[in-house]
């Protein structure tokens, strides 16, 4: 488990750990003590209780009475349902930026900085990079809200991708990333929107292999 250097309140322990469950730093299955997480934090175990409860509601994590708390399996209907609306969302967004030629620095910026991750190996910064990449569409569409009510939908679906995007070519996704850009570039909205979809569809895919190759850390 990650250190973190200061927490002083429930909410700082939920986002902190909130981080550690869509890395994967902390897998599904695993229990949290309140006891080794208050000494780590310095905290008494009033606020990190607390913090366990919220992770719960996030659908994170299991509050089991008698036997503790653990981090609870990935949904695979929160994973396809999360995809199914950013795709109908995403789709629209990428024609209204084709339509209106809005500057498009900061998704191209994005690109360098995931073919510098996958180079490394930084899958964790490499996914932020992603995250970035669509967010700049979205803000560029400007509808920044939008986006920030995917980021609440797509907790299942991150935790997904930290898994996949250390097995699978991370190269398909820049293409596929570089095939968006270029359409918007373009203003091409009906290839943009095929570009998009085709990225998002990805998930499709990747989603039955990995819960065949890891059964325990997926649940329907």
């Amino acid at each position: 488990m990650i250190p973190i250097r200061a927490a002083t309140t429930a909410q700082q322990v939920h986002d902190w750990l909130y981080r550690c469950v869509l890395r994967g730093d902390l897998l599904p299955g695993t229990r949290l003590s309140e006891t080794e997480i208050a000494a780590q934090v310095n905290l008494s175990r009033q606020p990190v209780r607390e913090a366990f409860i919220r992770l719960a509601a996030d659908g994170l994590a299991e509050v089991l009475p008698q036997r503790g708390t653990y981090i609870g399996r990935i949904s695979m209907r929160a994973v396809l349902s999360a995809r199914f609306i950013r795709e109908a969302v995403e789709s629209d967004l990428a024609r209204h930026v084709a339509a209106t030629r809005p500057d498009l620095t900061a998704m191209a910026a994005e690109l360098t900085v995931q073919e510098r991750c996958d180079v490394e190996g930084d899958v964790p910064g490499f996914i932020e990079s992603d995250d970035r990449f669509h967010r700049a569409m979205a803000l560029a569409a400007d509808q920044g809200a939008v986006w920030q009510d995917l980021e609440r939908l797509k907790a299942q679906m991150n935790r997904l991708r930290h898994l996949s995007m250390r097995v699978f070519d991370r190269s398909q996704t820049i293409a596929q990333h570089r095939a968006v850009l270029t359409a918007l570039q373009a203003g091409d909205a009906d290839g943009a929107e095929d570009a998009i979809r085709t990225h998002l569809r990805q998930m499709l895919t990747e989603l039955p292999q990995m819960a065949a190759a890891h059964p325990d850390y997926f649940t329907d």
